[in-house]
């Protein structure tokens, strides 16, 4: 392996033009960054204008204000690679099945489906570990070929949305790759609500921090890394097309919520307490969401 150089990003971009969808998320707004500085062509798919990044870009990119249900084929124009990083319902309290079926099913096939029209190949869909469901607890390293058993409507409909992109690579003799992303954490836009960000508020204001007893194992994985990983499986030229490849995207490295909790703790130097067992597990909580990579 070895660093791509500014020469070299600057002479890639005449032929990579990466079309993103949820580019002003928190993946997405660091995936964006990333391609940017590597010299990268962007277009991002945005609901509405006043829609911003999570994080600062160093320049834009480009723009197409639409409904994810409203792109057109022309919105595709030299594009050599879509990066699908949008989802609906993604935290507690999930939406219907319905509406997940609609917005992290049907409307990314359709999209998919223009995009092919339109002349591109290569695609890179954001899955979820959650597609695993309870059939995670019966690994120790949950294999891509692992059962889909997911237990929230959310997660369901990304099970879908994996068997039916992997049927639409065949059909089409596409490049799909579905990247099923593990614990992702950092700065630069992660929700308040989650772990993460709610421990280091609580950290950096002096306050107590009540979670469960956080013998749940996870792979934590950096939002950097998983913006890394999904550039590169964009811009990489040397996957055949006519399959869909499933990948774990995490660090291979399990801990447990309580012992991720401590080190952070720790990290940021909390006066707090850190109340572990405070509260209660989540209804249907998986205790083992930790990959094989």
């Amino acid at each position: 392996m070895f660093a791509i150089s500014k020469q070299q990003s600057k002479n890639r971009s005449a032929f990579m033009r990466i079309f993103v969808t949820g580019g002003t998320g928190f993946i997405g707004s660091h995936l964006v960054k990333q391609a940017m500085q590597q010299g990268e062509e962007v277009v991002v798919l945005r609901r509405s204008p006043t829609s911003v990044p999570r994080i600062q870009w160093d320049s834009s990119p480009v723009f197409v204000d639409a409904e994810m249900a409203d792109v057109k084929r022309e919105d595709f124009e030299n594009c050599d690679a879509v990066v699908h990083l949008a989802a609906h319902s993604a935290k507690v309290p999930y939406d219907t099945m319905e509406n997940c079926i609609l917005h992290n099913v049907l409307e990314p096939l359709k999209l998919v489906q223009t995009a092919i029209s339109a002349g591109v190949t290569r695609f890179v869909i954001a899955g979820s570990c959650f597609e695993y469901g309870t059939s995670g607890e019966r690994y120790e390293r949950i294999p891509v070929d692992a059962p889909l058993e997911p237990t929230s409507t959310y997660a369901t409909s990304k099970a879908m949305a994996s068997i039916a992109f992997s049927g639409l690579a065949s059909m089409t003799n596409s490049q799909i790759s579905i990247h099923r992303i593990f614990h992702v954490f950092g700065e630069g836009g992660e929700l308040d609500s989650r772990m993460w960000p709610s421990m280091r508020r609580a950290a950096l204001n002096g306050e107590d921090f009540e979670m469960s007893a956080g013998e749940q194992l996870r792979d934590f994985i950096p939002v950097e890394e998983v913006a890394s990983k999904l550039l590169k499986a964009a811009t990489d030229a040397t996957e055949n097309c006519g399959a869909a490849k499933i990948v774990n995207l995490g660090t291979g490295k399990a801990q447990t919520l309580s012992q991720f909790a401590r080190f952070w703790w720790h990290k940021w130097n909390a006066p707090g307490q850190l109340k572990i067992g405070a509260v209660p597990y989540r209804q249907n909580e998986v205790m083992c969401y930790v990959p094989e990579i």
